[in-house]
């Protein structure tokens, strides 16, 4: 009976270290989270007003339990968890898409991110942005966002492919092919802009943004004034 006593408390003791650490986990990747979103929103006066009353925040804490009951395969209480973060939220994300840490949803409502899309680290998301599908594809459906992208308020990323780390989707684009690493996406539907990499606060400017189709243009008036000149020297 000795034996058995002290087994049960050793196990019992072992348990508690194992809940212990993860709750000190928990509490560190939160605190990750509120540090990421005060370093991208000037707006954000104090940790506890993130804590509490950001969304944006909410919707991913949420989503962590809902991805965890997923990869157990609790699809009901999974599905449940996000539904109702949806509706508190405004934000929908399924429980098996894959969020990285770090990730901002800023302001939040009509947010969408499907099913096998992938979010890396250190991401910023504005209102209205859809991660979907084409409806057409099985498998792989959704796209995969690298680390440090920002994606403008509006913009729709729709198939299975990759925006490339530091890259940035202007507000309103129609994404529909890959984006590379550095480089912005703009208009309908969007085109590749090449741009410097750029991080932190200058890095979620969706206001200075070229605007290829502009640029072209700019530069056929250029050519047509130049052949002008031409003409009249002849």
């Amino acid at each position: 009976m000795a034996k058995q006593f002290q087994w049960d408390t050793s196990y019992l003791m072992k348990k508690a270290e194992e809940a212990i650490n993860a709750g000190r986990r928990t509490v560190a990747d939160i605190a990750y989270e509120v540090r990421a979103i005060r370093d991208r929103d000037p707006a954000a006066r104090s940790n506890a007003e993130v804590l509490l009353l950001y969304p944006g925040l909410h919707a991913v804490l949420a989503h962590r339990a809902a991805h965890y009951l997923h990869g157990k395969k609790h699809f009901f209480a999974a599905r449940a968890i996000s539904q109702i973060a949806r509706g508190l939220t405004g934000i929908e994300i399924h429980p098996a898409a894959k969020i990285g840490k770090g990730v901002f949803i800023d302001h939040g409502c009509a947010v969408v991110i499907g099913e096998t899309a992938e979010v890396g680290d250190n991401c910023t998301i504005y209102q209205g942005v859809t991660l979907g599908g084409t409806g057409k594809h099985c498998g792989k459906r959704h796209p995969t966002l690298g680390n440090d992208v920002m994606v403008g308020a509006g913009a729709k990323v729709l198939g299975p492919f990759k925006v490339g780390d530091h890259a940035k989707i202007a507000a309103g684009a129609v994404v529909l092919k890959e984006v590379p690493s550095d480089s912005t996406a703009v208009g309908i539907p969007a085109k590749i802009v090449n741009s410097a990499s750029k991080s932190g606060a200058e890095n979620l400017d969706q206001i200075n943004i070229p605007d290829p189709v502009a640029q072209e243009l700019t530069a056929l008036k250029e050519r047509v004034a130049e052949l002008e000149r031409r003409l009249a020297a002849e």
